[in-house]
């Protein structure tokens, strides 16, 4: 369980925002917007989605899916070029915040991070806020697995890249299948790893 919780401060109804997949050369990247109660069963296991062993991660992101609002926002790699990887983090946050609007009266939004997305309520933002907030360390939560998800259904349309096993990061297994195979579309044409291949191709 988190150290502190901020959520305690807040009395107007609130969710908690994070997204997924800044780094990775390759796939989406994804936001979660999540509304907790204090009954919701994993509420004491809540962490920072990267302190958490997969089955553990996956555990409480099913929970979260049943007993919770959540919604997801998801913003692909041509998006990504197209906006660059702050304004497509931003833009995934906006998504998840206007899917859990849908079934949620959200009032205020506290966002990971020192940048907060332009939403139709208020916003608060934290840094490290997945280690000081549950309701964004849910979002942390749902948000990593719902991408690690995608990924490896990338994995199964873009076979030889192994993305179901580094998710798009730039391991050593990902830079020699980019040098064997190329890039895929699902591959961040604007990110300088990338680019650097395109310009030796």
């Amino acid at each position: 369980m988190l150290l502190e919780n901020v959520d305690a401060q807040f009395t107007i109804p609130f969710c908690g925002i994070d997204e997924a997949g800044r780094g990775p050369w390759a796939g989406p990247v994804v936001a979660a917007a999540v509304c907790l109660t204090p009954d919701f069963s994993g509420y004491h296991e809540l962490n920072d989605s990267k302190k958490l062993k997969k089955q553990h991660r996956e555990n409480l992101s099913e929970a979260l899916m049943q007993e919770t609002h959540y919604g997801i926002g998801v913003v692909t790699a041509q998006e990504i070029d197209t906006h660059n990887i702050l304004q497509a983090s931003l833009l995934a946050m906006q998504r998840a915040h206007s899917a859990i609007c849908v079934t949620a009266p959200v009032q205020l939004a506290l966002v990971d991070g020192n940048r907060p997305p332009i939403l139709s309520c208020g916003v608060q933002t934290f840094v490290q806020g997945d280690c000081r907030s549950a309701s964004i360390a849910a979002a942390s939560i749902l948000a990593k697995v719902t991408r690690d998800r995608m990924m490896v259904e990338l994995d199964t349309a873009h076979p030889g890249y192994a993305f179901a096993a580094h998710k798009g990061y730039g391991t050593k297994q990902h830079q020699l299948a980019l040098q064997q195979l190329g890039p895929c579309p699902e591959h961040r044409r604007s990110f300088k790893p990338i680019q650097k291949l395109l310009e030796n191709l």
